[in-house]
C-alpha cells in the first residue's frame, strides 16, 4: 500500500437496471448497497437524477434518499444531484427540508444545472414553465437556501408589500448544499457563493484541473464555509482478481459506447451478454477504451492504492465511488454482489 493518507470514501448511485431485472428489484439492490455502505463506514451516499433511460432507475433522488435514510443510521444521504432546472425551487426546498426532518444532520442537497435527459423529457419536466430558465440557476440556488432556513424567504411584490415563505414550518436544521458540475460554470458559482463543490469526474474526467483551479482560486468565504471544500467522483470496479474486475467493467463500457455514439439504449447487459455480443465498430471501441482508461479497475489493493494517489494528486480528502461492477448471469436480481464486493474490497484495503 502507498504511504499516502487514505481518503474518506462515499458512494454515487444511478440505480442500474439489468436485463431481466424489474425496477423494484433494482431499487432493492441499491437500498441494500446503501446499508452496506453505512456499515462499512462510508461518509455519504448520493443518488443521481436521470430520466427515461432503460438502464437507470434514479429518476427521483428525494424518494430514494428517504428510503435510504430509513434503512441507515449513520451515513449522510443525498442527491448527486437534483437537476434544478427541472424543478420549481420551492418544491426542491420543501422536499429536502422534509428529508432533513426525517434524518436530521444527515442530508446533502447536491444541485446540478444539466437536464439529466434528452430534449423531449426535458420539455415534459418543464411543462409548468416555472423553472425552465437555466440562466436563473444562481438565483434559484439562493432561493432554495433561504427557503430551507429557519428564517425562510421573503417575496417582494412589485406593487409593494412582502410575503413570507417557509419550506417547512419550524426548521431545526438545514441540508448541506453542494454545487455539482462538469465545467467551469458551477465551479465559478460555487466559489462566488462560498459553497462546497463537486466536479463530476466520473462522467468524462475532461476539464478537472481547470474546474478545481477556478473554484479554489475564486473562492469567497461565506457564513457556512470559510475555505474551499471539494471531492471528486470516480468509476470503480474491484474484485478478488484483476481479470474478474475487467469482466465486470465490460457492461458499463458498452453502455457508455451506446450513449456516446447515439446507439439505442438498453438495460444493462450481464457480463456474459457483453462477451457474447461481439465487438462494436471502431468509433465505439475507441469510446470504450477512452472510458476504461479513466476508471479504477482491479483488485481491492491496486484500486485503493490508485485512489489514494488520485486523492493526493488533486488534494482532496474524500473520493466518491460510482461502483459500476456489472453482474453475472445467475446472481441475485434484488442485490448487487459485484457492487457490494467493490465497496468491501476497497474499504478494507484502505483500512489495512
Amino acid at each position: 500500500m502507498s504511504t499516502i493518507a487514505a481518503p474518506a470514501l462515499s458512494v454515487l448511485d444511478l440505480v442500474p437496471v439489468h436485463t431481466g431485472q424489474t425496477t423494484a428489484q433494482a431499487v432493492a439492490a441499491s437500498l441494500d448497497l446503501a446499508g452496506h455502505a453505512d456499515r462499512l463506514g462510508f461518509r455519504r451516499y448520493w443518488f443521481a437524477e436521470h430520466h427515461n433511460m432503460p438502464a437507470v432507475a434514479s429518476t427521483t433522488p428525494p424518494v430514494l434518499i428517504a428510503a435510504a435514510a430509513s434503512r441507515t443510521s449513520r451515513i449522510r444521504v443525498g442527491s448527486g444531484g437534483v437537476m434544478l432546472p427541472n424543478h420549481a425551487p420551492l418544491v426542491v426546498a420543501e422536499q429536502f427540508a422534509a428529508l432533513e426532518a426525517i434524518a436530521p444532520g444527515r442530508i446533502d442537497l447536491g444541485l446540478g444545472r444539466a437536464p439529466g435527459s434528452d430534449p423531449v423529457i426535458t420539455q415534459l419536466l418543464r411543462m409548468s414553465g416555472t423553472s425552465s430558465d437555466v440562466e436563473r440557476f444562481p438565483q434559484h440556488v439562493r432561493d432554495i437556501r433561504s427557503l430551507m432556513s429557519a428564517e425562510g424567504a421573503t417575496v417582494q411584490f412589485s406593487s409593494g408589500g412582502t410575503y413570507d415563505v417557509h419550506a417547512t414550518p419550524a426548521a431545526a436544521g438545514t441540508p448541506e448544499v453542494w454545487l455539482l458540475g462538469s465545467s467551469d460554470y458551477s465551479a465559478q458559482l460555487a466559489a462566488s457563493l462560498g459553497l462546497p463543490y463537486v466536479f463530476a469526474n466520473h462522467f468524462s474526467g475532461e476539464g478537472l484541473e481547470r474546474a478545481l483551479d477556478v473554484y479554489r482560486t475564486g473562492f469567497q468565504p461565506s457564513e457556512t464555509l470559510d475555505a474551499p471544500r471539494t471531492f471528486l467522483t470516480v468509476n470503480v470496479v474491484a474484485a478478488p482478481t484483476a481479470e474478474e474486475a475487467e469482466e465486470r467493467s465490460l457492461p458499463n463500457q458498452r453502455m457508455m459506447a451506446r450513449l456516446r455514439t447515439n446507439r439505442p439504449l438498453v438495460a444493462m447487459e450481464s457480463v456474459e451478454q457483453s462477451r457474447a455480443a461481439g465487438d462494436f465498430d471502431t468509433m465505439a471501441q475507441s469510446v470504450m477504451a477512452s472510458a476504461r482508461s479513466k476508471w479504477f479497475v482491479g483488485t481491492g489493493e491496486t484500486v485503493a492504492a490508485e485512489l489514494s494517489a488520485f486523492a493526493a494528486r488533486w488534494e482532496v480528502d474524500e473520493v466518491m465511488l460510482s461502483p459500476i461492477a456489472g453482474g453475472y448471469d445467475g446472481e441475485p436480481v434484488d442485490a448487487a454482489p459485484g457492487r457490494i464486493q467493490t465497496l468491501e474490497l476497497v474499504s478494507a484495503a484502505l483500512a489495512a
